[in-house]
């Protein structure tokens, strides 16, 4: 579902005052300036007006919204559910009746003028296939444009994104490249990373260097694509049949960059066999030790478990914490790391 205009849709709080636009001026006072009632398209406030617009709709529709997530909406009534996702203009909504999916599509629609898409197939540069024993969510599409664009169609494929000995660092005698380029490259790498948590380590260690780019950077982002172009297809897999357990796991290169001696956090979280959440990152400060870095792992990996503890529990789903001694959560919450349980106390 898409939002027609969205951003005019919403009410201005503050005063707004605009230039008569070229065209429209009033004949007896071409002196005055129009005072805004609703947004405009550039307006600071314009997202913001949008979002309070909405969030007062679905609300008074009988919505009730995620205590965790602000852009996630629930209707339940006798039983079935109706659940509604935002980002800006684009709206997602499904449920468990055709009757309160089909009433809900009609109340948008006289709220707002809308343009129905139908089933979900394509968001946000994202792929959707559902079928009778799971989803599969692919950025084929986009993987072939990036390529496109940045001239590396005719390139030979890669079996992996980087070599196991390849070490990168500043660099600073290497030859300067077009940070322009580079920083599109990283961007779009970055992008596809949403469906390919097996490029997010290597595109976020290149990514480090964007400020003074180097060939040597350069060939390993132009590695990358090779890989893509050998696995443009690849993505994630969600099947009907998986169990709700979740489950997280956490890693740590103590002292990896060669830069600061920083270390690098790996964490991934599990809804049952479905990857559903990884990330890859520089920790903020130096580890001391390797029982440090692999600490500070697990607290990132421990917040996301709670956040989506939290989400599920706004869908129906209760996980309760039975205990910390025997490292499991009744075999809802489960992980390889002891000292991550010790952190949920």
């Amino acid at each position: 579902m898409d939002v027609k205009s969205a951003f005019p849709n919403g009410f201005i709080e503050e005063e707004v005052y605009v230039r008569q636009p070229p065209g429209f001026e009033s004949v007896r006072f071409p002196d005055r300036v129009y005072k805004l009632r609703k947004a405009l398209y550039g307006l600071k406030q314009a997202p913001r007006a949008w979002y309070a617009r909405l969030k007062s709709f679905l609300l008074k529709s009988g919505f009730v919204m995620g205590s965790v997530d602000k852009t996630l909406f629930l209707l339940s009534r006798g039983g079935d559910t109706t659940i509604v996702r935002i980002y800006v203009d684009d709206i997602i909504f499904g449920g468990s009746s055709h009757a309160l999916v089909s009433s809900f599509a009609e109340q948008m629609s006289r709220e707002f003028e809308m343009s129905l898409m139908g089933e979900l197939q394509f968001f946000l540069g994202l792929q959707i296939k559902q079928g009778l024993e799971g989803t599969f969510v692919h950025q084929a599409k986009y993987t072939r444009d990036m390529l496109k664009k940045f001239n590396m169609g005719d390139s030979k494929p890669m079996t992996t994104p980087m070599s196991t000995n390849t070490v990168l660092d500043a660099d600073e005698d290497g030859e300067a490249v077009d940070r322009k380029e580079f920083r599109g490259m990283i961007g779009s790498l970055l992008y596809l990373t949403a469906t390919r948590p097996d490029i997010q380590f290597v595109v976020c260690l290149c990514a480090r260097y964007q400020a003074s780019p180097r060939t040597s950077h350069r060939q390993a982002v132009k590695r990358i694509s090779r890989y893509m172009k050998f696995t443009p297809e690849l993505g994630l897999w969600y099947s009907l049949g998986s169990s709700l357990s979740l489950r997280g796991f956490s890693d740590a290169d103590h002292a990896g960059c060669r830069i600061d001696h920083k270390s690098t956090s790996g964490t991934c979280q599990l809804l049952g066999t479905s990857l559903v959440s990884w990330s890859s990152r520089k920790q903020a400060s130096v580890s001391l030790s390797t029982t440090e870095a692999e600490y500070i792992a697990a607290s990132s990996c421990c917040s996301q478990l709670l956040w989506m503890k939290a989400t599920l529990s706004d869908f129906g789903l209760r996980l309760q914490v039975e205990g910390v001694d025997n490292a499991l959560i009744k075999g809802e919450i489960e992980s390889q790391w002891t000292g991550l349980i010790a952190l949920l106390v």
